[in-house]
């Protein structure tokens, strides 16, 4: 399957030219952001696909064609959901550049056994490197730590801590509260988070195509706690602007997050949008 671009390939282009003072951070829309630190590039989750509609129906522009990317040094998967491992989106990226694939055993099965990645495109198995938690690696300039994530929908979910010098990033996927997460905030000084934040929508039954409530997604108070537990100093919602019946506003939260001390900051942006650490 082909993927089209609704923006051409000015994105690829800008993460291309940048020359970030940290770490700079771009978000993709859905739970795909790209970070890059001197002159090294890693993608986590980008999802290019446009769903399965009617159930599943995509809400924004396809930023960017996987062709087009030509530095990237490795993609990191969260889980094994379709908009996190998605052969289109991901395969011809390992096939431009090189990179590898970081993700936990259930994710690498899609890529080998379900898409057959090293079949349909031109990518080596060696391009993948299969990570649990408690793992650390280097990647060019980052170190990636490996931590739990708590998705009751996902078989075996992480999350990552991405760090450069004195700069932190997180990202958990679509990662509800966790018991872990004291421990994750205490053990990391985490600079900024991104956590997913959905509403609980009207969905079609994957089986009956009967419409079903549905909660993929923490809620205003699941990620307020989440953010609370990590001690995130700015808390970048996502995933709100995708899925057709899970579309929110992350502006109300900055109601529920003002009495508390973390997260400090909300960051709220659209796709497309840089931040910087």
């Amino acid at each position: 399957m082909a993927i089209h671009s609704d923006w051409g390939d000015w994105l690829p282009r800008a993460v291309e030219d940048a020359d970030p003072d940290g770490i700079a951070v771009w978000y993709l829309g859905c739970n795909g952001f790209v970070l890059k630190a001197e002159d090294t590039t890693v993608f986590i989750d980008p999802y290019l696909g446009t769903g399965d509609p009617p159930r599943t129906v995509r809400m924004i522009p396809v930023p960017f064609d996987p062709a087009d990317v030509a530095e990237a040094d490795a993609i990191l998967a969260t889980h094994e959901h379709v908009d996190h491992v998605h052969g289109p989106s991901q395969a011809p990226i390992l096939a431009n550049t090189g990179a590898t694939f970081h993700a936990p055993d259930d994710s690498l099965a899609v890529a080998r056994d379900d898409e057959r990645w090293t079949e349909e495109w031109d990518v080596d198995d060696d391009q993948f490197e299969e990570v649990a938690e408690g793992d650390s690696f280097e990647v060019g300039a980052f170190t990636v730590h490996v931590e739990p994530a708590h998705d009751p929908d996902a078989t075996h979910p992480v999350s990552y801590v991405v760090e450069y010098g004195d700069r932190t990033f997180f990202h958990g996927g679509d990662t509800k509260p966790s018991d872990e997460f004291a421990r994750v905030g205490t053990e990391y000084d985490i600079d900024l988070g991104v956590l997913a934040f959905g509403a609980v929508g009207n969905i079609p039954d994957k089986e009956t195509g009967e419409p079903e409530r549905t909660r993929w997604y923490s809620d205003e108070n699941q990620i307020v706690e989440a953010a609370g537990d990590l001690r995130l100093d700015r808390l970048l919602p996502s995933h709100w602007d995708m899925w057709k019946g899970m579309t929110v506003d992350p502006t109300v939260l900055h109601d529920h997050a003002r009495s508390y001390d973390h997260p400090e900051r909300l960051d709220v942006v659209e796709i497309g949008d840089r931040v910087d650490l």
